[in-house]
C-alpha cells in the first residue's frame, strides 16, 4: 500500500543531519576505531537545517580573521613594502572596510553559487569558485576605497585579504571534504540508490558510481526486464530481478533515490515508476537514453535557448592521443633509464632463484583486439602455464580471470616482485613500442577475452596500461565486472589530469603492496 502522509514524515525524519554533509543516509554502524566514533556521533546529532548556517558562520569568522591577518601583515610585519610612519593607521579605522568586505563577499558568493551544493564538484573547483568570487568582491572594495577612503589607506591590505580569504576558505573546504570522505568510508551519509534499467545507459551510471565513490552513492542493486541481465550480479551490484519488483524494493530497502535508465519508448512504465516514487517519498531521477553517449562524446550548444546536442570524437583520439603518447614516451624513458640498476639486480635474483628465463613473455590482447607480446620478469616456475588447467578449481577470481593469493607456482623471489609490482618493470618496453600505455586497462590473454560479455569489449577501445583506475581502487580485491566498469569509465572520461592522478595514486598502492598477489 502507498505510504500515508504520517509514514512519509516518519521516513523523512529518519534522514537526519547527514543530509547537510551532502549524503542522505545516516543509518548503519560505523566501522572505524572507537576513538573516532565520537566524531560521527557528534556530527549526526546536528540537525540538517543547521549545516548551511554553520558553514556561513564559519566563513564569516574566517573572512574576519583573514582581514585582521592582512592588516597585521601590512602594518606590523610590513611584508614586501614598508609603511611610512606618517601613514600608520589603526585597525579600528579599517573596520568599516572590513564590514564592507564581509558584505561584498557574501553577496559575491551568493551570485557565484558558492553555496550551491553539487555532488560532483571537486575541491579544486570549489576553491576556484571561492577565488573568483573573492576577487570580484575585493575589486569592488578597492573601488569603494578609492572613492570614499583616505589617500593614506593601503590598497595592499585588500590584496592580502583576497589571498588569505581564498587560502583559509580553501583549507576549510578541504577539512569538510576530508570529514565527508571519512564518514562515507564508514557507511555514513551514503545515498541509497536503486537503478532501474541495466542497458548501456544503466551500465554507464554503474561505472560512474564505481569509479567515483566520493559522490556518496550506495547502489543497492538494479532492476531490468531482460532475463539475461536481471539474474546476474555485476560485481558488487546486486541483480534485483524484473521491474515488477520495484515496489517491493522501495518498501523493504530504505531507498533514497531511484535512477531510471529506460529507453524513450518505455514512457508509460517510467510514468508508473515516478508515481510509485512519489507515493513512497523516494526521489526519482531520469537519465535520457541518448546519454549512452558519454559526456565526453557530447557537446551541448544553445540556439536561442534551445539545447542542441552534437557528437564529437571519443576522449583518447586526435590531439589527446598525441599528448598521452608523448607523456608515455617521456616518463617511460626516464623510468627505464633510472630503473636500469634495479632491473639488473632483479634479473640476477630471478636467474639465481630458479631455473628458467629471466624475462617471461606472453600473448595479450591490446587496443582494438590487436595481439602483442607482453614482457615481465618471471615470477613463477618455468612450466607454470602448463599447470594452469590442473589448478582451475583453485581459482579465487571472478569472471574469466585466474588468480590465487598463495599460488604454489610462484617462486620466493616472484612473491616479492609481485607484492611490489616489480615484475611488471619490463612493461616499459611495451610502452615504448606503442603496444601499451602507462595508464589504461590491464591486458588479458586471448582465452580470457574470448569469455567477455558483450559490454566487456568496450575496454579494448583504448591501449592497455601498466596501471589503471581499478588498480588504485582495489587492485586484485575487485571483481572482474567492477574492473571492467572502471576501465570503461576511464576510456570514456580520459583526461591528462586523470592520468596524472592515477599515476600518483599508484605509488602508495605499490609501496604498500595493497591488493597485489
Amino acid at each position: 500500500m502507498p505510504m500515508t502522509t504520517v509514514q512519509m514524515k516518519q521516513r523523512q525524519g529518519r534522514r537526519t543531519s547527514q543530509q547537510a554533509l551532502n549524503g542522505r543516509r545516516t543509518s548503519g554502524e560505523a566501522t572505524g576505531s572507537p576513538g573516532r566514533n565520537w566524531l560521527i556521533a557528534l556530527l549526526i546529532r546536528v540537525p540538517s537545517r543547521w549545516w548551511p548556517a554553520l558553514l556561513r558562520i564559519s566563513d564569516l569568522i574566517l573572512i574576519v580573521a583573514a582581514f585582521v591577518m592582512a592588516y597585521w601583515m601590512r602594518y606590523r610585519l610590513q611584508w614586501f613594502l614598508t609603511v611610512d610612519p606618517a601613514n600608520q593607521t589603526g585597525l579600528v579605522t579599517y573596520m568599516p572596510f572590513g564590514l564592507a568586505l564581509v558584505f561584498l563577499l557574501f553577496c559575491s558568493f551568493q551570485f557565484s553559487r558558492v553555496y550551491v551544493y553539487r555532488r560532483d564538484r571537486l575541491w579544486i573547483e570549489e576553491v576556484y569558485a571561492i577565488a573568483s568570487a573573492t576577487t570580484i568582491g575585493v575589486v569592488v572594495l578597492i573601488i569603494l576605497n578609492l572613492a570614499f577612503g583616505q589617500l593614506s589607506f593601503s590598497r595592499l591590505i585588500f590584496l592580502y585579504s583576497a589571498v588569505l580569504v581564498t587560502l583559509l576558505l580553501g583549507i576549510s573546504r578541504a577539512v569538510i571534504y576530508t570529514v565527508r570522505g571519512y564518514l562515507r568510508n564508514q557507511g555514513i551519509g551514503l545515498e541509497r540508490v536503486v537503478l532501474v534499467g541495466a542497458g548501456d545507459v544503466g551500465l554507464m551510471v554503474m561505472r560512474t558510481i564505481a569509479a567515483r565513490p566520493s559522490l556518496g552513492y550506495e547502489l543497492v542493486g538494479f532492476l531490468d526486464d531482460d532475463p539475461d541481465i536481471n539474474q546476474t550480479d555485476i560485481g558488487r551490484f546486486q541483480a534485483l530481478g524484473p521491474l515488477t519488483n520495484f515496489f517491493d524494493i522501495l518498501q523493504h530497502n530504505d531507498i533514497d533515490t531511484a535512477i531510471i535508465c529506460l529507453p524513450w519508448r518505455s514512457h508509460r512504465i517510467v510514468a508508473r515508476l515516478l508515481h510509485l516514487c512519489e507515493q513512497n517519498g523516494v526521489t526519482a531521477q531520469i537519465v535520457p537514453d541518448f546519454f549512452q553517449l558519454t559526456k565526453n562524446q557530447m557537446q551541448v550548444e544553445r540556439l536561442d535557448g534551445i539545447p542542441l546536442i552534437t557528437t564529437r570524437a571519443v576522449s583518447i583520439a586526435g590531439w589527446n592521443l598525441f599528448v598521452k603518447r608523448a607523456l608515455d614516451v617521456t616518463l617511460a624513458t626516464g623510468m627505464l633509464v633510472l630503473g636500469l640498476p634495479l632491473a639488473a639486480l632483479i634479473a640476477l635474483c630471478v636467474r639465481l632463484s630458479s631455473p628458467g628465463s629471466v624475462i617471461y613473455s606472453q600473448t595479450r590482447v591490446g587496443r582494438n583486439g590487436r595481439r602483442f607480446k607482453i614482457f615481465k620478469f618471471r615470477s613463477m616456475i618455468a612450466d607454470a602455464d602448463a599447470q594452469l588447467d590442473e589448478m582451475a578449481d583453485l581459482n579465487e577470481a571472478s569472471g574469466p580471470l585466474f588468480k590465487m593469493r598463495d599460488d604454489p607456482r610462484r617462486t620466493a623471489v616472484g612473491g616479492i616482485l609481485r607484492r611490489l609490482s616489480l615484475d611488471e618493470l619490463p612493461n616499459l618496453i611495451n610502452v615504448l613500442r606503442g603496444e601499451m600505455s602507462l595508464v589504461g586497462p590491464r591486458p588479458n590473454v586471448p582465452e580470457e577475452v574470448a569469455q567477455y560479455k558483450d559490454w566487456h569489449g568496450k575496454r579494448l577501445s583504448v591501449s592497455p596500461g601498466m596501471t589503471g583506475l581499478w588498480q588504485v581502487s582495489g587492485r586484485s580485491d575487485l571483481t572482474f565486472d567492477e574492473m571492467v566498469l572502471l576501465d570503461i569509465y576511464y576510456a570514456e572520461n580520459w583526461s591528462l589530469t586523470l592520468d596524472l592522478s592515477i599515476l600518483l595514486r599508484t605509488i602508495p598502492k605499490v609501496l604498500g603492496g595493497e591488493g597485489a598477489y
